[in-house]
């Protein structure tokens, strides 16, 4: 296999995998792991990927820009709205207690609680608050702090502190980006921190996220994999992506 060739397959496999280590390219292809390193440089100069420590991500799989809810509500809404209708299994028996993450997965989920759930919901979002007020059998808690008008979300140190209080049944968190090597990430300090503690509080962690999210890495880790109890996405995960979070044990539910 010529340079040219061997660099365009490694291209198409990122692009498909999210990430590989320079230790499997040079397997992969029977060459030296300088070869693959000199072959990444190449693919980083023309913007085709980007290269990390021990290996490569796609190009757009690595970010620390973060988009407003109303941009990000109209991402991948359908799959969105099919993830939501599937994190209701997950709910907790009448009576019982969920934290809800602010993001416009979470909000779907919240949005397509049942009617006559008897629920104890906690969050930091003020779209998420205001619409559970809307549930009569549903008690809100809303998590005071400093507001971001980027999300609309609680943060900072008097949330964190109240979220050190909590414990729920279930703990419904979104996420920016999601990788086995970087965990659960997102572009804001800030965020990240309550989402940190919200996972602490929780008996369950159920995490919503389509799957643009799955194979990307952003700014800030806020949980590791095997903070995962479920992890409910669309049926476009990528299969290597599919077969290595079971492997890790998280049950995954495709929408």
């Amino acid at each position: 296999m010529y340079a040219e060739e061997r660099q365009q397959a490694i291209a198409t496999l990122i692009g498909q995998r999210g990430r590989v280590s320079v230790a499997e390219l040079a397997d992969r292809y029977g060459v030296t792991t300088e070869t693959v390193r000199r072959d990444l440089a190449v693919l980083d100069r023309i913007g085709l990927i980007r290269r990390v420590h021990g290996g490569a991500v796609g190009s757009g799989a690595l970010t620390t820009i973060e988009l407003g809810t109303a941009e990000r509500d109209s991402t991948r809404a359908a799959e969105k709205d099919r993830i939501a209708e599937l994190a209701q299994r997950y709910l907790p028996n009448s009576g019982g207690s969920a934290l809800f993450d602010a993001g416009t997965t979470t909000a779907r989920v919240a949005a397509a609680l049942p009617v006559d759930l008897d629920l104890v919901a906690v969050t930091n979002s003020l779209p998420i608050a205001t619409r559970l007020t809307g549930f009569a059998g549903v008690r809100v808690h809303l998590l005071g702090g400093r507001v971001r008008g980027l999300t609309q979300a609680a943060v900072g140190a008097e949330t964190l502190r109240l979220l050190g209080e909590l414990r729920v049944d279930v703990a419904f968190v979104g996420t920016n980006a999601l990788t086995l090597r970087h965990g659960l990430s997102t572009p804001d300090l800030e965020e990240a921190a309550v989402k940190r503690a919200m996972i602490a509080a929780a008996d369950r962690v159920v995490v919503v996220a389509d799957a643009g999210k799955i194979g990307r890495e952003d700014f800030v880790r806020f949980g590791d994999i095997a903070d995962i109890d479920v992890l409910v996405t669309d049926t476009d995960i990528p299969a290597a992506a599919h077969a290595e979070l079971v492997t890790e044990g998280i049950e995954v539910v495709l929408a």
